[in-house]
């Protein structure tokens, strides 16, 4: 029982502060080069019927979409180190192929 309760994810609602280690995937997609960004965190509950985005402890990574290249500007300094991201709007990744559990579409970094 006690094993069960470790394992149950900490809630992350809208606004909230997610911490974690920044990494950079980059691929290729019709010969256009695509940067994703993708936060590793402890395992959370995201806002929605399905905060667990059908895995069993929840959503781990965190892929943050960028917007345009200012957004992009931001992320850079910090590949590789631990960041600091307010969630402003999260959702369960529902596409074939990502390679992030969740999504991160409004957010700011916290200094």
């Amino acid at each position: 029982m006690g094993e069960a309760f470790a394992q149950t994810p900490k809630p992350i609602r809208n606004g909230d502060v997610l911490t974690g280690e920044l990494r950079v995937m980059r691929s290729r997609a019709q010969g256009k080069r695509i940067e994703t960004y993708q936060v590793l965190s402890e395992a959370r509950r995201i806002p929605g019927p399905d905060g667990m985005c059908n895995l069993e402890t929840g959503p781990e990574t965190f892929q943050i979409v960028t917007h345009d290249p200012a957004d992009i500007g931001k992320l850079k300094p910090y590949i590789g180190k631990n960041i600091s991201i307010k969630a402003s709007d999260m959702s369960c990744a529902s596409v074939a192929g990502q390679v992030s559990d969740a999504l991160i579409s409004k957010w700011s970094i916290v200094q």
